[in-house]
């Protein structure tokens, strides 16, 4: 026959398209044509396939190619598509005996010998071809990843011969060897940190409800320490959380996504980092970080060194847990459901009281002034880590509590979040935020007057709310008292700084 279709699939974010590669071959003057919307990447793959075609014992077709890539309105780059032009021009110019091209998918770059290299995204590939029922041929470099897929449906190979050799019922290729092993990192403890037992408890909030939380204080009292030990509190994530952030993952890195398996993503940028890595960008755009922290957490140190903009772009993808992304030749959604946590110094020398401080207030409200009053509404939780007290640091001994114990009341209080609301607290919406977190007309009318004290916005108040729910169900109670209240006001330390440097200029 002188045409063929090959299926096989785009990436385009964490989506994974269907393409359909067809190729006809005509007389006329030998040559190939290329259609189908293709990158320099994919126009490149004429003298790939030709070569791999050669090295492995065939013969390229002296006719005039046509090749679409269908749809033909939808961007294509990499070189993914190497593997199923090959397949189609073999079976095109029948050399490829075969009539099962129907039920496979393919997806591989190829070397000029017929080798097959691993191309990114592909789990996202697999996932999307076996829920359209047909098996994916993938290569060998990209077997761990779609090792992780629970289902069957993926065969994997390491040369264009072996994949012509299985069409013809003349090889067997293997599956790959499943893996969902589960390794936690137990390398911090919260025992650790020396003190700070306020942002310890802080921190158990913080895990157990979902919240964002804001580290503020003086150099060197742990502040770091503290955010880089709330991950050791969260479970693991689930198949579909797992698979989520794997196939982000496989977007950009070249680490085995086995080592991070169930592992929640912990991110932690420079403040230099620019608004395209932070949300993501490019011609056709590529994940930032706030979508690689996705189902974990987003640790931003030094915050008010990052550009205001950057910050202020967080803030969308905060309430919604997704970005949106729209380019010239591409517009992209991305998931970006992740924990703010950030560390700040109170002032620019890093202190705002004591000895150690040679900033005016005018000073120090100007540094605070680099945080919008939007995006600062954005954390639950704000708290002043100070300075250790005098003879802690002679201490030797463990302090407090493990990471394992308190990881155990973590996830029996977010067990009773989703057996009552089925997500976290700090996803309710306005109409959850009414139906669970129900207060008394007592102290309802003392937090209203409270707020207005401290001169709080409605989403601070909603916040509060959130905050005093996940503080009850981590004792297992199931009303909001005036103690939980009391508490989750405490974790306002933003607040109360910025209300003493006012008065202070008053």
């Amino acid at each position: 026959m002188s045409l063929s279709v090959v299926y096989t699939r785009a990436a385009l974010g964490v989506k994974a398209p269907l393409i359909s590669v067809e190729v006809h071959l005509s007389n006329g003057l030998p040559g190939l044509t290329l259609v189908g919307l293709p990158e320099t990447t994919v126009k490149e793959a004429r003298d790939r396939v030709r070569s791999a075609i050669i090295n492995s014992g065939y013969s390229f077709p002296a006719k005039k190619i046509t090749i679409n890539l269908a749809p033909a309105d939808l961007p294509k780059e990499g070189g993914r598509y190497d593997l199923p032009i090959a397949i189609a021009l073999l079976a095109a110019s029948e050399q490829l005996n075969t009539t099962r091209l129907g039920s496979y998918e393919f997806v591989g770059e190829l070397a000029l010998t017929g080798s097959l290299r691993g191309v990114p995204g592909a789990i996202s590939s697999a996932l999307e071809a076996i829920r359209a029922g047909r098996q994916i041929i993938v290569a060998n470099e990209n077997a761990s990843e779609v090792s992780l897929i629970a289902e069957k449906g993926c065969l994997v190979a390491g040369h264009l011969q072996e994949v012509c050799a299985y069409l013809e019922g003349r090889h067997e290729l293997k599956a790959p060897e499943e893996s969902d092993a589960y390794t936690p990192d137990t390398s911090e403890d919260l025992c650790d940190i020396m003190g700070q037992e306020q942002g310890k408890r802080a921190l158990e909030i913080t895990a157990a409800g979902g919240h964002n939380l804001l580290l503020i204080g003086p150099p060197g009292t742990g502040k770091t320490m503290l955010a880089s030990r709330l991950n050791g509190l969260l479970p693991p994530l689930n198949n579909r959380e797992a698979l989520e952030s794997a196939a982000i993952f496989s977007l950009v890195s070249t680490v085995s996504l086995q080592k991070q398996w169930r592992r929640r993503p912990f991110r932690s940028p420079h403040h230099s980092a620019s608004l395209t890595a932070m949300v993501g960008g490019g011609s056709i755009p590529a994940p930032g970080e706030i979508s690689l922290a996705h189902n974990g957490i987003l640790f931003l140190d030094e915050l008010p060194e990052f550009e205001r903009r950057v910050l202020d772009a967080l803030r969308e993808p905060i309430e919604s847990g997704e970005i949106h992304i729209s380019r010239t030749r591409a517009k992209i959604s991305y998931p970006a459901k992740f924990q703010l946590v950030a560390a700040m110094n109170p002032s620019p020398t890093g202190h705002y009281q004591g000895n150690h401080n040679r900033c005016t207030p005018e000073q120090t409200l100007r540094y605070l002034s680099k945080l919008s009053g939007p995006f600062l509404d954005r954390f639950d939780l704000s708290l002043e880590i100070p300075l250790p007290p005098p003879g802690l640091l002679r201490q030797t001994h463990a302090q407090g509590e493990g990471t394992a114990s308190v990881r155990e009341r973590v996830i029996a209080a977010q067990a009773r979040q989703y057996s009552r609301q089925h997500t976290l607290n700090a996803r309710l919406d306005n109409a959850g935020i009414r139906q669970y977190c129900h207060l008394t007309a007592e102290d309802a009318g003392w937090l209203e007057d409270t707020l207005s004290r401290f001169g709080l916005s409605i989403r601070a108040w909603q916040r509060l709310l959130k905050v005093a729910r996940t503080i009850a169900d981590l004792e297992a109670s199931p009303d909001i008292e005036r103690r939980h209240l009391q508490e989750a006001l405490s974790y306002r330390g933003i607040d109360r700084l910025l209300l003493h440097l006012q008065k202070m200029l008053a």
